[in-house]
């Protein structure tokens, strides 16, 4: 007899995790701990590739909300076309490699930063629409 309390989801447009916030503060104080750092030998080589595998996981859940905010913007928009080449430069810096260096570490942290800096652009630019009232 098999009684799992699991349910699978299936989500393929995302809709779930579009409504889920970003745990934003912990990986804040992350990236800002990383560029803090001034040496080669702080961590070992597996603790560098393990805060790399955090950073570039989280990169890519916030890669996911500018595209979401991104793409409730007109095409033409300025703040769209912004979103749209940090996208692409965040695309080709998580298709690197990741090493256990710090160097490594820090440029997915100041990716991390970057996309953050372009999400809250992007929450100002759609703030004017969301406040429109809806016609009838």
């Amino acid at each position: 007899m098999h009684t799992s309390s699991h349910t699978i989801l299936y989500d393929p447009s995302g809709l779930i995790e579009a409504e889920l916030p970003l745990d934003r503060e912990p990986y804040e104080c992350l990236v800002k701990a990383v560029l803090a750092w001034t040496g080669e030998d702080t961590l070992a080589e597996r603790d560098y590739e393990q805060i790399g595998l955090q950073l570039t996981g989280h990169a890519r859940a916030v890669a996911s909300d500018v595209r979401r905010r991104a793409n409730q913007l007109p095409k033409s928009s300025g703040p769209r076309a912004l979103a749209d080449v940090v996208l692409r430069e965040a695309e080709s810096r998580l298709s690197a490699t990741l090493e256990g260096t710090v160097r490594c570490v820090q440029n997915r942290a100041r990716l991390v930063r970057a996309l953050y800096e372009r999400l809250d652009r992007l929450e100002v630019a759609l703030a004017p629409q969301r406040a429109a009232p809806t016609g009838s």
